[in-house]
C-alpha cells in the first residue's frame, strides 16, 4: 500500500494563474485535456473539444461526443488558440474495423483525451487518445474503450494505426485504457507505462491505475497489474476514481533512482442518489512511481490543487519545466477551460516523503 504522511502548506507549492490558457471560442461549450508537442518547444499541440453532451457530467451515464483540434501558442505558454480539427490518415478505415461487434450495433463517439510523446531517437511524434464505442445489447449500452495511436513526423503527418491497448472483452469492454503516462525505459528494456483503467465492484465501477507494458511505443502493448485501486487505499479525495497524469523529470525533482514524482488526478467516492450514481469532486494530487518495478510508492493524502473556480472538476493533463525549479502545469476546470499553474520544486520537496 502507498505510504501516507501528513501534508502541510500545499498551496504554497503552486501559483494559480488568472485568466484562461484556452477557453471556448464560440464553437464549443467544453474544452479539455490539452497536450503540447515537445518537438515544437510546446508551442503547438492538441486539445479535446466536446461537440455535444447528453446528461449531467456529475451523474453517471452522460455521453460526450468529442473531436481533437489543434492548438497554437499566441503570445506565451499561458495563452493558446484553437485552430483546425486534427486529421489523421486512415481514420475511417481504423474506425470501421473497430466498429464491428458481431450482430451488435456500435456507435463511435469520437477521439478523446490526447497525449503526445516525441521519440528523440527516431524523430517521430506519437499521439495517443481514447477511442470509445457504445455497444447496444438489448436495452443496455456498454462502453468499449481502446487506447488509440497515431504516428508521424509532426501533427500534420500523423497516420492512425491499430490501438496500442485493446479493451479486454471478458467483461464486455471492462476494463479499457485511457489517460496515458509515459515513463522511461527500465533496466529490462521496457516501459511500464501507466493508464487509467476500471474495475467493477459490487457497489460501483471504480477508475483504477494500471500498468501498460510497452516494448515498442507504436506497437501493441500488454496490460499489467493494477497498481492503485481507490477502494483499497481509502484516501478520501481519491476514493472513487484515479487517473495518472504528467510525470516530472528527475531534473525537476529527484525522488530516487528508477522513480519519478508526478501528478495523479483523483475523484471523491461515488454516491448513490436514487437509482443513479453521483460523482464527487475531481482534484489534482501527487504520487511517486517506481517505474523500474511497476509500483506506486506514495500518494498524497490530500489534493495539491483544486481550482478556485472549480465546481466539480480540476484535471491536469500537461506539465512543462520552464526554468530550474519551476514549471507550468495545465489543468482543465469543469471541462470548460484550461488553466495554468506554476509549480515550485523546492516547495514540493517539503510535501513528499
Amino acid at each position: 500500500m502507498p505510504n501516507i504522511i501528513e501534508v502541510k502548506n500545499l498551496k504554497k507549492a503552486y501559483f494559480e494563474h488568472s485568466g484562461k490558457v484556452v477557453g471556448t471560442d464560440g464553437r464549443f461549450k467544453h474544452v479539455m485535456a490539452i497536450a503540447l508537442d515537445p518537438s515544437r518547444e510546446y508551442k503547438e499541440g492538441v486539445i479535446r473539444c466536446i461537440t455535444s453532451r447528453e446528461g449531467d457530467v456529475e451523474v453517471s451515464g452522460y455521453i460526450d461526443r468529442s473531436e481533437i483540434f489543434r492548438v497554437s501558442m499566441k503570445d506565451s505558454l499561458e495563452h493558446f488558440s484553437i485552430g483546425e480539427q486534427l486529421k489523421m490518415q486512415n481514420e475511417d478505415i481504423i474506425i470501421s474495423e473497430l466498429s464491428k461487434f458481431g450482430n451488435l450495433s456500435s456507435d463511435f463517439i469520437g477521439f478523446e483525451d490526447p497525449d503526445l510523446f516525441f521519440d528523440e531517437r527516431a524523430k517521430l511524434l506519437h499521439l495517443y487518445f481514447t477511442m470509445p464505442f457504445l455497444i447496444t445489447r438489448g436495452d443496455e449500452k456498454h462502453a468499449v474503450v481502446h487506447l488509440g495511436h497515431a504516428v508521424g513526423r509532426d501533427l500534420s503527418s500523423l497516420e492512425i494505426t491499430e490501438p496500442v491497448l485493446m479493451a479486454e472483452m471478458n467483461e464486455f469492454g471492462q476494463p479499457g485504457a485511457k489517460e496515458l503516462s509515459v515513463v522511461p525505459i527500465n533496466k529490462q528494456g521496457v516501459r511500464l507505462n501507466l493508464v487509467e483503467s476500471s474495475k467493477k465492484e459490487k457497489d460501483f465501477t471504480y477508475s483504477t491505475v494500471r500498468i501498460a507494458i510497452a516494448e515498442n511505443m507504436g506497437k501493441l502493448w500488454k496490460f499489467g497489474e493494477t497498481v492503485f485501486h481507490p477502494k483499497e487505499h481509502k484516501i478520501p479525495w481519491i476514493g472513487g476514481h484515479a487517473s495518472p497524469g504528467p510525470l516530472f523529470s528527475r531534473e525537476f525533482i529527484d525522488v530516487g533512482e528508477g522513480k519519478l514524482l508526478g501528478i495523479i488526478n483523483g475523484r471523491e467516492a461515488n454516491k448513490k442518489v436514487g437509482n443513479k450514481t453521483k460523482y464527487g469532486m475531481f482534484s489534482v494530487g501527487l504520487f511517486i512511481y517506481d517505474y523500474e518495478n511497476g509500483k506506486i510508492d506514495w500518494v498524497s493524502p490530500e489534493p495539491l490543487i483544486r481550482d478556485s473556480e472549480a465546481k466539480t472538476i480540476t484535471f491536469a493533463s500537461q506539465f512543462i519545466q520552464t526554468k530550474n525549479g519551476e514549471g507550468i502545469l495545465y489543468a482543465h476546470v469543469d471541462d470548460s477551460f484550461v488553466r495554468a499553474y506554476t509549480l515550485y520544486a523546492d516547495k514540493l520537496k517539503n510535501i513528499i516523503p
